[in-house]
């Protein structure tokens, strides 16, 4: 029982979760994020077709990442906290 007594004194003595990215932010980065992403899909599908889509790609692979992180800042907006 004693390790769970240093343990729990531990837990005790540690600091609050604080985030690296202020609350109050994130609204503003998420509308940014996914407004960036819905500007590369239109850009996407204006692109034309090439033999070799390594434009394409790299367009579509930006356009995910911005939208998934997007998603996620969304989420932590509204309370949903993944």
């Amino acid at each position: 029982m004693s390790d769970y007594s240093a343990v729990q004194a531990l837990h005790r003595s540690a600091p609050s979760f604080s985030p690296y990215i202020p609350v109050g932010l994130l609204p503003y980065i998420a509308f940014l994020l996914l407004g960036a992403t819905f500007a590369l899909a239109f850009y996407f599908s204006t692109l034309p077709k090439e033999k070799i889509p390594a434009r394409e790609l790299a367009v579509a692979s930006t356009a995910s990442l911005l939208g998934g992180f997007g998603v996620v800042a969304m989420f932590c907006t509204v309370g949903v906290y993944v």
